[in-house]
């Protein structure tokens, strides 16, 4: 059996336990350093209280993520892939049988610091969000169009830091629109909160989505 397809099985059982809780599976995906577990421990304290969460983080080695997050008080399960580049769904299946599922709430999935193998595999999440920092090159939609032809937002990271870097927002939007015309972006700075209230904003659309 081919591997994507013995996947896509895995996933389509992934997304019936989702359906089944109510529950919002977000798989955050990017290339390393883009800002991934700061913007998700300042999503996680903003959301404390209101919604129950829980994380699986997807690392090489080490608990260094999960170790951050768990300090929010939010439960975390740490998957070492070893010398594997992405999460994929029976792997996903497993962490969550490790977790206390938080129905009618989210299960944030931040997959391997990569823009490759992440984006072919369906890991059964309700929506895939794409982080690219304004540190990397602007030209990355045209290098690497399947990480964001499979993404439903883009979320441009590190703002703060355009003043400071070789990064044109017209460009990497132009390349974006050729790859995936119409995708939604929200623009912001983890560090600075300039943009955030639009994040939040649009998970809080996608949760209320999914509770009905």
């Amino acid at each position: 059996m081919d591997v994507l397809e013995k996947n896509s099985r895995f996933a389509k059982a992934n997304r019936s336990l989702f359906s089944a809780r109510k529950i919002l599976a977000l798989n955050v995906i990017s290339s390393p350093g883009s800002g991934k577990t700061s913007l998700l421990v300042k999503t996680i304290e903003a959301f404390q209280g209101k919604f129950p969460q829980a994380v699986i983080e997807g690392d090489q080695q080490s608990e260094i993520d999960a170790q951050r997050i768990r300090q929010t008080g939010v439960e975390a399960v740490q998957i070492q892939t070893g010398k594997g580049c992405h999460l994929d769904a029976h792997t996903i299946g497993h962490a969550l049988e490790e977790i206390p599922l938080p129905s009618e709430g989210i299960v944030w999935i931040e997959n391997v610091g990569n823009l490759i193998c992440p984006a072919l595999f369906d890991l059964g999440e309700t929506k895939r969000v794409l982080l690219l920092s304004v540190a990397e090159g602007d030209d990355k939609p045209l290098k690497y169009p399947e990480a964001f032809y499979g993404a439903d937002l883009l979320v441009l990271t590190k703002i703060d830091l355009l003043p400071y870097v070789d990064f044109s927002v017209e460009k990497c939007m132009d390349g974006l629109r050729r790859i995936r015309p119409g995708m939604e972006v929200v623009a912001l700075s983890a560090k600075t909160g300039e943009g955030i209230e639009k994040w939040f904003h649009w998970v809080n659309q996608q949760l209320a989505t999914i509770r009905g």
